[in-house]
């Protein structure tokens, strides 16, 4: 009796263990595969800010075998802030009786209130959001969703990427982790999450169109590397969160392609690989550390227009065409020659 009461209690311990062991085991692999989704520098931008890895979405699909958005919206809408701007724009006056007496025109001050979206990328209140959203304030104010006010501090701006670093004080907010943009691919869905036409805390959903579009924004933007999506985003969109169905940020939206000023099917966002590099910059440095190769390469877009053979064969290399160099370059001291192809920067493709 006691001998069988022994092996009942052993056989339950032993379950229990293995039990364990599996969990663990189960919990370790899915930690490992989280940290392999992100890429080097982006986990490295992630850890800027203490993002914790162990933020994982499950159940990415319904039982009817289509992707389910609702977790990484749901759990996406918490980390995305309405931002309030007021400036100061000065204004041209004309007033016909002083216009007839000579006076000619006058500059009134007049303040100026604008709006966007900004995303909560740690728990201790950082926000990313455009630079062109907070562009010449005075003073900057988010809205969570939960409908809490905050004054935002401005860390710090890149206008040549079109990113800005906000700083709420407080702790404990939600945040949405860093995704790996570089492994989107074409065709797969995300989510567009934001403030258009002040409508807060707005999903959209949609396919990544396109990657690595170029010369979409005006000269100013220097870095433009965006990924195209067709999720609608409006006006008051910019600074919002793009996201994957796993809940993670791969992008911030930014621009729109259109001639009536409202979504017509070509929206365009900054990858986080970019944007997480900048914000991780200013956040340490208050400006972007920039390396420069001093390399020129070929423009595709431009040849696609005026010279398709050669866009067609430029398009078939694996690797960036090194046409010229600029006047003191780096790449040109260190042995790179006109015509070499760079496949990696330190052996990243």
């Amino acid at each position: 009796m006691n001998a069988n009461r022994t092996k009942s209690v052993l056989g339950i311990i032993l379950i229990a263990v293995v039990s364990s062991v599996i969990t663990m085991f189960g919990y370790d692999q899915i930690n490992k595969k989280r940290n392999k989704s992100l890429s080097g520098n982006v986990g490295e931008y992630a850890g800027s800010f203490e993002q914790d890895n162990n933020v994982i979405l499950t159940n990415l699909t319904a039982s009817q075998g289509y992707f389910d958005f609702t977790q990484a919206a749901e759990k996406s809408v918490h980390g995305v802030v309405h931002v309030k701007t007021k400036a100061v724009r000065e204004q041209v006056i004309i007033d016909p009786f002083d216009f007839f007496f000579g006076f000619g025109q006058r500059i009134i001050p007049r303040e100026a209130v604008g709006y966007g979206s900004g995303v909560i990328i740690s728990k201790d209140g950082y926000i990313i959001t455009n630079n062109h959203v907070i562009k010449d304030a005075r003073e900057v104010s988010v809205t969570l969703n939960d409908d809490r006010e905050f004054t935002a501090k401005v860390v710090g701006t890149d206008p040549q990427s079109d990113i800005a670093l906000l700083k709420i004080d407080g702790d404990n907010f939600s945040y949405i982790p860093f995704g790996n943009s570089d492994a989107l691919k074409v065709g797969e869905w995300v989510l567009a999450i934001g403030n258009p036409f002040n409508l807060t805390s707005t999903v959209t959903a949609g396919i990544v169109s396109a990657k690595n579009r170029t010369n979409i924004v005006g000269e100013n933007m220097g870095l433009q590397s965006f990924i195209q999506v067709d999720a609608a985003v409006n006006p008051g969109n910019s600074g919002g969160a793009l996201v994957n169905v796993r809940g993670e940020l791969v992008g911030i939206n930014t621009a729109i392609y259109s001639e009536t000023g409202n979504f017509t099917g070509y929206a365009f966002a900054i990858p986080i690989s970019i944007a997480g590099k900048v914000a991780a910059d200013l956040k340490e440095y208050g400006v972007v550390q920039r390396a420069v190769l001093g390399i020129q390469v070929p423009n595709i877009e431009y040849l696609k227009v005026y010279d398709p053979k050669r866009a067609s064969e430029l398009a078939k290399i694996q690797g960036v065409v090194v046409e010229d160099f600029s006047d003191r370059s780096p790449a040109k001291a260190a042995g790179i020659e006109k015509g070499d192809i760079i496949k990696a920067i330190n052996n990243v493709p």
